[in-house]
């Protein structure tokens, strides 16, 4: 039984395919892992599978699958989780995009209680370099997606990652495109996930795969994981799904306590500008209070940050809807032609989506 099963997924990658294999091994070797090279191949019409097949002869943790129905690399990726023999996997690209020296460490943090290991381009410490703008503009395109769905992890559309197996074991994955991660991040079955930062280098020999149409796959992925998790609730997509629909039930309640204070102010006498503004400050106040203690109430920012830094944070960013509210809504009344009550609506749902992406990232967020 192997430690670890490297799978890398190739298609015409004749001028990497020997050196990745090689320097894979000897990452493997001298950190004392007994590991296998599961290379997973489209029936690459080069050389490719004839430079692994030499390999083969003296490398007998390297192994070969090649497919001839349904190309595509992350159809490959899925392949590879099935007949990898190990209960660790890690996918890394053969193309050096992706630095073979991490796996050692990527396979610690799975020792560590990680279900999920991510090579991260966008947290603190990673970074990109030598890639055209319009590649930089498609992945940043996919990984905002991306985050829509997982705002706690920097870089969703990762290709280089390390999972447990079981993570994927019964998963219905509908692979396509090129970020099969996001497919595993949406339908596997894992509830701690750990970053690592590494600096992406464009590939060393080859061609480039990644198209622009992508970010059409991509926006098809999101949209399947988000109606997948409508009926599979144990997803890790469904977590984030119930904090938006509480986070919209807390928002319910905010107005109801804004008409009941502003209400209750006007009968006392109070003028009506300053019984607003009490019944709006109060509102917010009653709609932080529910979201710290019940929509995020296992934020780890609640137990790194003070409430009044939190407190402080949910008013700036409910005062910035309000602001896009109005906004948007004038706007549209005024270069549209709308009716008010329809403009209102529109804004309210723009307002609600600031709020709850702002203060998902910065309120509750796990990196404030």
């Amino acid at each position: 039984m192997y430690d670890l099963s490297v799978i890398i997924p190739t298609f015409r990658e004749e001028a990497n395919i020997r050196k990745i294999i090689t320097e894979v091994d000897m990452v493997l070797e001298q950190s004392g892992l007994h590991a296998e090279i599961l290379v997973v191949d489209d029936n690459s019409p080069d050389g490719t599978i004839a430079a692994v097949r030499d390999l083969q002869r003296t490398k007998d943790n390297l192994r070969l699958r090649v497919r001839t129905a349904d190309p595509g690399l992350s159809q490959s990726v899925a392949e590879g989780f099935v007949y990898s023999t190990s209960d660790v996997i890690v996918v890394i690209d053969a193309d050096f995009s992706h630095p073979p020296a991490l796996i050692p460490k990527m396979y610690a943090e799975i020792q560590a209680g990680s279900d999920v290991v991510i090579g991260s381009r966008y947290m603190d410490g990673g970074g990109i370099k030598k890639w055209p703008l319009k590649r930089r503009i498609i992945s940043l395109g996919a990984t905002f997606l991306g985050r829509l769905l997982f705002p706690d992890v920097t870089d969703p559309v990762s290709g280089f990652f390390a999972i447990r197996k079981n993570v994927v074991e019964g998963a219905r994955l509908k692979p396509r495109g090129y970020k099969i991660l996001l497919e595993v991040l949406g339908k596997g079955q894992w509830e701690k996930d750990k970053e690592i930062p590494f600096e992406f280098s464009d590939r060393e020999s080859g061609t480039s795969k990644l198209k622009a149409k992508t970010i059409l796959e991509y926006t098809e992925q999101v949209v399947d994981i988000t109606l997948y998790s409508f009926t599979h609730h144990q997803s890790a997509a469904w977590r984030e799904w119930k904090k938006v629909f509480k986070f919209g039930l807390v928002g319910i309640s905010g107005i109801v306590v804004n008409l009941a204070i502003l209400w209750l102010l006007l009968r006392l006498g109070i003028s009506g500008y300053v019984a607003l503004f009490f019944a709006i400050a109060v509102a917010i106040l009653n709609n932080f209070l529910w979201n710290d203690v019940w929509t995020f109430r296992d934020s780890i920012q609640r137990k790194t940050t003070s409430i009044g830094r939190r407190l402080w944070v949910f008013y700036s960013v409910s005062a910035g809807g309000a602001i896009i509210n109005y906004a948007v809504a004038v706007l549209l009344t005024n270069l549209l032609g709308l009716k008010i009550e329809l403009a209102d609506l529109i804004g309210i749902l723009i307002g609600f989506t600031w709020n709850f992406l702002i203060n998902r990232r910065f309120t509750w967020g796990r990196r404030g």
